[in-house]
């Protein structure tokens, strides 16, 4: 899961880290319901068409549904930029965030295991991907006494991060960079019984490649690798949006049986890809999640060194 560090002081960067700076400090002088609504049309309308983020997310869902009309695709790929936005705001809008989240309906399955896991201080894995509202799932469980701390992949524009990395501490519970040490101390803390928080949808390319919404996707194996090494329970977990943009329906699914990292792993993009299905716009379709390109060309490479290997005998 060590992840090099990518991060970039350009100036282009500190530029979009300025307006970004002056367009956060403006809304979060709005009422909450506002800011959100605002933040959600600003990349709705603005940020994706602009930044090619609303291109991507129809690329992507093309790949995925090829069958799905070009309608279709615009009306979710909106959809889930203006999530993007609301998600966005309302992480540096701790305050209200966790406010709101006191009200939150959180239910599941793995609720009840979670209660038991927290009173006999065994390790905890709440594990999601970038749906909904991530942070949201986080709140909602440290105002009820959990402790999740976040491992969060830094963003490669620095000046952006710095007061990034404030949103997922503000939270509650500590934050840990992807990286080695941050890992280091990501897994000392889990030891200790504590509660980790992990998004499990990005593209990873030496992890093992599962099945994603029917597509496979290079993913790392961390959250079983780890699972198992400290006996920690593993729950899907996810802050769905509700209808009225503002709250979240937070639900803990099922815990995932310790078998083996691979197939805890696709037990856990099977849990996804369900979520995905059933509400398509609010997932990130933005990422590139499969880089399709990247993995004919490992393919192909694989092939070239197998038979390289039995020309050789």
């Amino acid at each position: 899961m060590a992840t090099q560090n990518k991060q970039s002081r350009s100036l282009g960067n500190w530029l979009v880290d300025r307006v970004a700076r002056g367009l956060i400090a403006t809304l979060l002088r709005l009422p909450h319901p506002a800011r959100v609504a605002t933040m959600g049309w600003v990349v709705r309308r603005i940020v994706g068409p602009l930044s090619g983020y609303s291109r991507r997310a129809r690329a992507n869902l093309a790949y995925v549904w090829p069958g799905m009309s070009m309608a279709d695709r615009r009306r979710i790929a909106r959809a889930v930029l203006d999530n993007v936005g609301r998600t966005l705001i309302e992480n540096y809008a701790t305050d209200d965030q966790l406010a709101r989240a006191t009200g939150w309906q959180v239910h599941g399955a793995g609720l009840t295991a979670a209660q038991d896991a927290l009173s006999q201080n065994r390790p905890i894995l709440f594990v999601s991907g970038h749906f909904g509202n991530y942070q949201a799932a986080r709140a909602a469980m440290n105002v009820r006494g959990f402790s999740l701390g976040g491992l969060y992949r830094p963003l490669d524009n620095a000046y952006f991060n710095e007061h990034y990395v404030l949103t997922v501490e503000a939270v509650g519970g500590p934050a840990f960079a992807r990286g080695r040490r941050g890992l280091a101390s990501f897994m000392r803390y889990v030891k200790g019984g504590g509660h980790g928080a992990l998004l499990i949808d990005q593209y990873y390319g030496d992890g093992a490649v599962v099945d994603f919404l029917g597509k496979p996707a290079p993913t790392a194996i961390s959250v079983g690798e780890i699972a198992l090494k400290y006996n920690a329970l593993v729950i899907p977990i996810y802050a769905r949006r509700l209808e009225n943009g503002l709250d979240f329906d937070v639900l803990l699914e099922e815990p995932v049986p310790h078998t083996d990292p691979v197939t805890m792993t696709q037990a856990l993009m099977d849990s996804l890809s369900a979520q995905v299905r059933a509400r398509p716009g609010q997932w990130f379709w933005v990422h590139r999640r499969w880089k399709p390109e990247r993995q004919a060309a490992r393919r192909d490479a694989q092939q070239a060194a197998r038979a390289d290997g039995r020309d050789g005998r």
